[in-house]
């Protein structure tokens, strides 16, 4: 009987160990997606100023929709939650997207080489945020299955691991920004 209970009990100490060390795998690759996406949105901030600037250049008297994507930048730069970055996030995009449609009333913008490469630049980090954010996402839903899974959950309460957030990208900005003739 004693080493019934001698198995049994190694067998819960083994379910533990693989459990724990599933729940902080499952941690760890939330913490790489977010960083990833960090990485993109970091990228993307970088473009704001020499796109506003550029866009200055040639269309001064957008002074509103200049000072409100810079804004907007400096937002969510201070932002750390995914949920509400994500909001930021979309704002930003549109101010971008607004930023961009100026182009079609300014010849000279639109034949700028430096704005050129501005979008191209923007479209790159674009795609690669979209992505990010697919593998982010799948690494939360892992994770918050992983947590809350039963007998798992136990676990994971005794250990402190907890659900992460989405990072929703909205319906609005389900797609990128169209960005002039680059598409």
């Amino acid at each position: 009987m004693t080493i019934l209970i001698l198995v049994l009990l190694a067998a819960v100490a083994a379910w533990a160990v693989f459990a724990y060390n599933r729940l902080v795998r499952l941690r760890n690759q939330v913490r790489a997606g977010w960083s990833d996406i960090d990485v993109q949105l970091m990228r993307r901030h970088d473009l704001v100023p020499r796109l506003v600037e550029a866009v200055r250049a040639y269309a001064g008297h957008e002074k509103a929709l200049l000072e409100n994507v810079t804004a907007l930048r400096a937002q969510a730069m201070a932002t750390q939650s995914p949920a509400r970055l994500a909001e930021v996030e979309r704002a930003l995009e549109h101010g971008i997207g607004r930023l961009v449609v100026i182009q079609e009333a300014y010849p000279a913008l639109k034949a700028s080489e430096n704005f050129l490469q501005l979008q191209r630049g923007l479209v790159e980090v674009e795609d690669h945020l979209q992505y990010a954010r697919r593998f982010y996402n799948g690494a939360v839903r892992e994770n918050n299955d992983g947590v809350q899974r039963v007998p798992d959950v136990l676990v994971a309460r005794m250990f402190g691991f907890r659900e992460a957030e989405f990072f929703e990208a909205g319906t609005d900005a389900a797609a990128a920004p169209r960005l002039g003739g680059l598409s």
